[in-house]
């Protein structure tokens, strides 16, 4: 059995003529301080601490017996652009950076002057950019992604056991096994990409802080919108000067569709002026709803009625050959099973939809939809797609001069207590899409809730809007950062046990379990994170795991 040598003189648990000796050491693995640092991830993210030391191991054999000639390199200090010098002098520190403003100076002027650096990124195409112009700056360099190969990632990894590098990359970037740990910055700290799916759900984020709390060096977070977790682990943000932080963000045109005639759908008349501009000047526009397929609320033309399934009575969505239900997976033409019409309207139309009818709005024009599934980015002057279409065009030559959020209110007032900060990262990565104000992109947003602090926060090129508001709300309902938060999943039986369980920890609250189609889901609270993190190694889940599959995800994203 293959396993990690985690520790040393030890007393042993069992007699110890019953334990086989060691039979050899295969490979190098990650060094002490990150053990250390895995152990406090498995505590406070409530997981296999196995998991995390495979993260932070090389994927293939390192010799352990091979020599580590350690490096040394001194770079002079760098002037940080303006407003931001005060942040090379703090152990722990928060940047609010504009989302089209290049922040390659800022990130050079945050490295160590010695020893290595870690620059967490959590986009491959950032990566790109910001590893060039370090290279070109006379730094080492090293890339740890988790979508490389194995041969490039092991490379990787033990190159940076030599030190006096800047390690750049993605999550596991944070677990470099650098030995002269001098300084750390987390890009877009409120990237969802962050968060690592796979239990333990650790967020890189908080790994970085408590490494380079560990390590005594210093911690800068650098995010377009600031979260309110970042701000309670580094303090207020620091902001560039007014002047570049408005030029940061593009113009936003709000559009109020509760002044839009009854049965106009989502083509506004703005909207429509926004586009034949755009196309008229030759460039791309985008337009974003969070919505699959073709519709996913049809309302009968004859009777009024809702298309519901016959089996299970759930709403069908619609489909290229006829109505599917998205519950039970029952399939039927397009009739009403009330008055037999085939007549309806969408009321909830996704991007296939959506699609349809933007060509028919725009016939000179080609139209394309994307989501999750696509693989290639359509070369078409109208994108229609979900939110993935913002994750593939960026500023370059597939930059768009306009993005259109067709219904924001779904995003806004979506049940979740994170919603505001999911839906300005929206806004956040249109930005970046369209460039800032001065270079001519725009943002238009249709909502009926146009005095939302998400939406004046765009407005006015000021994230702290929504900060100031969630603030607030998290400390009454006592969500994170005010408060500890975990969901458990998976199988009924498994939840319920694991919920008897924590019900009997002092302070800790359990809210549910709620049936989820065939399995369950609870929530549990804390007064704290620590206190949460305590609560379960308290608590011995395996009796629960033996019943099924039971997930426990630590600050959960989209609850």
């Amino acid at each position: 059995m293959r396993g990690w040598v985690v520790d040393d003189d030890v007393e042993p648990e069992l007699d110890p003529s019953g334990l086989r000796p060691l039979a050899k050491v295969v490979s190098a693995g990650p060094p002490a301080e990150v053990v250390e640092l895995c152990r406090w991830g498995a505590w406070r993210y409530a997981g296999p601490l196995a998991l995390l030391l495979r993260s932070a191991s090389p994927p293939n054999v390192v010799s352990p017996s091979a020599a580590v000639e350690l490096q040394t390199a001194v770079f002079p200090p760098l002037v940080p652009p303006a407003g931001i010098d005060a942040l090379v002098r703090q152990q722990r520190g928060l940047l609010a950076w504009p989302p089209a403003t290049d922040r390659q100076e800022a990130v050079e002027a945050l490295l160590g002057e010695e020893g290595s650096t870690i620059v967490v990124a959590p986009e491959s195409r950032q990566v790109r950019a910001l590893v060039d112009g370090l290279r070109r700056s006379g730094r080492d360099v090293i890339v740890v992604r988790g979508n490389e190969p194995d041969a490039a990632r092991t490379a990787s990894w033990a190159r940076a056991r030599a030190g006096a590098s800047v390690i750049v990359g993605g999550r596991v970037a944070v677990l470099a096994p650098v030995p002269d740990l001098t300084a750390v910055v987390a890009l877009d700290e409120g990237d969802e990409a962050l968060k690592e799916e796979r239990a333990p759900t650790w967020n890189a984020r908080e790994l970085a802080l408590e490494r380079a709390r560990r390590a005594r060096a210093r911690c800068t977070l650098v995010s377009p919108a600031p979260t309110i977790d970042a701000e309670a682990a580094a303090g207020p943000p620091v902001r560039p000067p007014r002047a570049v932080e408005r030029d940061g963000w593009p113009r936003l045109e709000v559009v109020d569709l509760r002044d839009e005639p009854p049965g106009r759908g989502l083509f506004s008349d703005a909207l429509t002026a926004a586009l034949h501009a755009t196309l008229e000047r030759g460039a791309r526009a985008v337009c974003v709803v969070n919505r699959k397929g073709r519709a996913h609320l049809l309302v009968c033309g004859a009777c009024g009625r809702i298309a519901q399934c016959e089996m299970c009575d759930a709403a069908v969505v619609e489909a290229d050959a006829g109505f599917v239900c998205t519950r039970c997976g029952t399939e039927r033409p397009r009739v009403c099973l009330h008055c037999h019409s085939t007549r309806f309207s969408a009321r909830r139309p996704g991007v296939a939809r959506l699609r349809d009818e933007m060509t028919a709005l725009l016939p000179r024009a080609t139209v394309a939809d994307v989501d999750a599934s696509t693989g290639m980015l359509p070369r078409a002057d109208v994108l229609v797609g979900t939110e993935a279409v913002l994750h593939r065009i960026d500023a370059g030559p597939d930059r768009a001069d306009l993005v259109a959020f067709l219904e924001f209110d779904q995003e806004l007032l979506a049940a979740r207590y994170r919603a505001a900060e999911q839906a300005l990262w929206l806004l956040v990565r249109a930005a970046r899409a369209v460039g800032g104000r001065r270079g001519g992109g725009r943002m238009v947003v249709q909502t009926r809730s146009p005095d939302h602090e998400v939406v004046e926060a765009a407005h006015a090129a000021d994230p702290t809007i929504v900060a100031d508001a969630e603030r607030a709300r998290r400390r009454v309902l006592g969500f994170p950062p005010f408060g500890g938060l975990a969901e458990l999943g998976g199988a009924s039986g498994a939840v319920d046990l694991a919920c008897t369980s924590l019900r009997a920890v002092p302070d800790v609250r359990v809210l549910g379990p709620v049936a989820v189609g065939s399995a369950s889901r609870a929530l549990v609270q804390a007064p704290s994170a620590e206190a949460l993190s305590d609560a379960f190694a308290a608590v011995d889940l395996t009796p629960a795991r033996e019943r099924g599959r039971l997930r426990v995800e630590v600050d959960p994203l989209r609850v």
